[in-house]
C-alpha cells in the first residue's frame, strides 16, 4: 500500500487544485512523497451532500449491521498493519512497537464498540404501554430511543495516528452509533491517514454500504476544518488536540444558525500526588514509574503526568534527586512535528522566566540540528508561588513537568482545591495512608474524569466502564461524555419519542415483538421479553 495524496471523497477521489504539502520525517529531517492535494470547496460539498444522502440509511442500520461494518475495518487493518507502520514511522517517528500496539487498540476497540452496537442496550430503549381506560385521563402509548445525529466530521489527532485519528475511537464510535463520518485528516501523517481511509473505504464496499458512509479530506491550512464544522448539514464534531483549536471550534459551531456539539479533548495537566507514606514504601519503584509515564512519547500524551504534588521532606527531596538524574540521563528524541517542538521550547522558556521557578537538573542537550528533537525539562515552585501564577497551571505538551512542594497535607489540599479540570487525577498513598484520604479523593473526583490509585495515568484501558473526559478545559462539555469507552456512542445521538405509534411504524427496536432481543424498560421493569 502506497499513499497517492488524494482526498477521498466517497468511492472517488479529489481532483486537483488545493493548495499542495507535503508529509515530513521528524526524525530524518526530510520531507517525504507523494505531494498531497487540500481538499477544495467542491470535494468538501461532495463529501458533506454523500453523507447525508448516507445519514437516513445508516440511521436504519441494524446493529449487527454495524457490527459486520466496524469488524471489517479491524480486519483489514490488522491484514496491513505492516504497510501502516511503515509509513507512521515516517511521518511519526513513534517505535514500531509502539505503533503496533496502537493498530491493535484501534482494531479491539472497533470491534468492541460494533458489539455493543449490536447488542444495542445503550439504546435505552423505554417503552410505556397505552392506558386507555385510565381516569380522569387516558395513557398514551408513548416509546423512546436514542437516535442518530446525522453526519460527524473527526478531526484526527497528532500524537495517535491510529487510535485518535482517521479509524480511531470517534470514527469508530459514530459509526456504531449509526453516523456517517467525514475525517479531516491531520497534516502531521497524511500518508498513514490516507492508507486508513482506504481502508475504510474497502470495507464499505464490501459490507454493501452507501457511498457517503465515509470521505477523507486534506487541508494544508485550516479552510477545511472551519468549513466542515460551518456546514449546515454537519450535524456533530469530534476532536483532540490543543486547548485553541478545540476553543476556535467550538466558537464556531456556537455561532452557526443551527448550533451542534463539538466533543473536544484540549488539554490536561494530569496532576498527580504523592503522600510520604508511599515515598516510604516504593520510592525506588515510583521513580521509575513516573519517569517512564512522564516520557512515554516524549512526553506527548494527553495523559502525561505534568504536575507532582509533593510535602516538603527529606525523603522526598531524596526521591526527586532520584528522578531528576534519571530525567537528565534521558536522550533528546523526534517530536511529532517541527511546531510541536516549537510550542514545546517555547513553553519551556517562558516557564523559565517565571519567579518562583527553578529547573531540575539540566537535560541533555537537544540535537541541534533537528527542529524536531526535544529532551526533558522538568521544573520546581512552592505551593505558594503556584496557587498565585495562573500561567503556571497551563499545560506544556512534551516531555515536561512541574514540581509543586507543600509546606503540610493541608496546602497539598488547597493546591487540590485550585486544579482547574483535567482528564485524570492520580494519588500515590502508602497503606497506612489510604483510608484517610477521603476529602482529597473527593477534591480529586471534581476535578477529572478518571482518578488513579496508586497508578499513572499513561496507559488508557478501552473498556465499557473507562472515563476519558474531564471538566473544562480538559474537554468542551465539562466531562458529561467521554471519548473512550462505549459511552462515546451516546455523543452522536438524541433522544425521540414515538406516542401512540402503529407497530409497523415503529422502529423494530421499539416494536412489540422485540426482533433484535434487547433489554428494554417496559412499564418501568427491564425485560428483553416481547410485550
Amino acid at each position: 500500500m502506497k499513499p497517492d495524496g488524494s482526498s477521498l471523497i466517497g468511492f472517488g477521489s479529489s481532483a486537483p487544485g488545493g493548495a499542495e504539502f507535503l508529509a515530513f520525517d521528524p526524525a530524518r529531517g526530510i520531507s517525504l512523497e507523494p505531494t498531497f492535494c487540500s481538499a477544495t470547496g467542491r470535494d468538501l460539498e461532495r463529501a458533506v451532500q454523500l453523507a447525508a444522502a448516507a445519514a437516513p440509511l445508516w440511521a436504519k442500520l441494524s446493529g449487527a449491521q454495524r457490527n459486520k461494518f466496524l469488524r471489517t475495518i479491524a480486519d483489514n487493518l490488522e491484514k496491513k498493519s505492516a504497510d501502516l507502520v511503515a509509513r507512521a514511522q515516517q511521518e511519526t517517528a513513534l517505535p514500531e512497537a509502539r505503533l503496533k500496539g496502537e493498530i491493535a487498540r484501534t482494531a479491539g476497540q472497533l470491534r468492541l464498540y460494533g458489539e455493543t452496537a449490536e447488542r444495542g442496550d445503550w439504546l435505552d430503549a423505554r417503552i410505556e404501554t397505552a392506558q386507555p381506560e385510565r381516569q380522569p385521563l387516558p395513557k398514551p402509548d408513548h416509546r423512546s430511543l436514542l437516535r442518530p445525529l446525522g453526519p460527524v466530521v473527526v478531526f484526527g489527532s497528532s500524537n495517535f495516528p491510529f487510535a485518535y485519528s482517521v479509524a480511531g475511537g470517534d470514527t469508530a464510535s459514530a459509526f456504531a452509533a449509526g453516523c456517517p463520518v467525514i475525517v479531516k485528516a491531520h497534516s502531521a501523517h497524511p500518508g498513514t491517514s490516507e492508507l486508513v481511509g482506504r481502508l475504510i473505504l474497502h470495507a464499505v464496499r464490501d459490507c454493501g454500504l452507501p457511498e457517503g458512509t465515509f470521505s477523507l479530506l486534506f487541508d494544508a491550512g485550516l479552510t477545511v476544518g472551519q468549513a466542515l464544522v460551518q456546514h449546515p448539514l454537519v450535524k456533530a464534531v469530534g476532536f483532540t488536540g490543543s486547548l485553541r483549536g478545540g476553543r476556535a471550534l467550538t466558537d464556531l459551531a456556537a455561532a452557526r444558525p443551527e448550533p451542534i456539539p463539538v466533543y473536544a479533548e484540549m488539554g490536561s495537566i494530569n496532576p498527580v500526588f504523592i503522600l510520604p507514606g508511599a515515598l516510604a514504601e516504593r520510592s525506588a519503584a515510583l521513580v521509575d514509574g513516573l519517569h517512564a509515564s512522564a516520557t512515554v512519547g516524549v512526553g506527548q500524551f494527553c495523559t502525561n503526568p505534568g504536575l507532582i504534588v509533593l510535602v516538603r521532606a527529606p525523603a522526598a527531596e531524596d526521591f526527586l534527586k532520584n528522578l531528576g538524574a534519571k530525567l537528565a540521563a534521558t536522550p533528546p528524541a523526534a517530536m511529532l512535528t517541527a511546531a510541536i517542538c516549537a510550542n514545546f521550547r517555547k513553553g519551556v522558556a517562558a516557564r523559565a522566566r517565571i519567579t518562583g521557578v527553578r529547573p531540575l537538573p539540566a537535560p541533555s542537550a537537544d540535537d541541534a540540528r533537528l527542529s524536531t528533537v526535544a529532551a526533558p525539562v522538568w521544573f520546581e515552585t512552592s505551593a505558594q508561588d503556584y496557587s498565585s501564577n495562573p500561567n503556571l497551571t497551563e499545560e506544556i505538551f512534551g516531555p515536561s513537568s512541574l514540581v509543586v512542594w507543600c509546606k503540610d497535607s493541608a496546602e497539598m489540599l488547597a493546591v487540590a482545591h485550585d486544579l482547574s479540570g483535567n482528564l485524570t487525577a492520580t494519588l500515590h498513598a502508602g497503606t497506612a495512608e489510604v483510608a484517610a484520604q477521603g476529602a482529597l479523593l473527593d477534591i480529586l473526583a471534581n476535578k477529572a474524569g478518571r482518578v488513579i490509585l496508586n497508578g499513572f495515568p499513561t496507559g488508557l484501558e478501552v473498556s465499557s466502564a473507562i472515563v476519558h473526559s474531564g471538566p473544562y478545559p480538559a474537554t468542551s462539555d465539562g466531562g458529561r461524555s467521554t471519548s473512550v469507552g462505549t459511552r462515546a456512542l451516546t455523543r452522536w445521538v438524541r433522544l425521540v419519542c414515538y406516542q401512540n405509534f402503529t407497530e409497523e411504524l415503529l422502529p423494530p427496536e421499539l416494536q412489540n415483538a422485540n426482533p433484535q432481543g434487547l433489554r428494554r424498560l417496559v412499564n418501568g421493569a427491564w425485560t428483553n421479553g416481547a410485550i
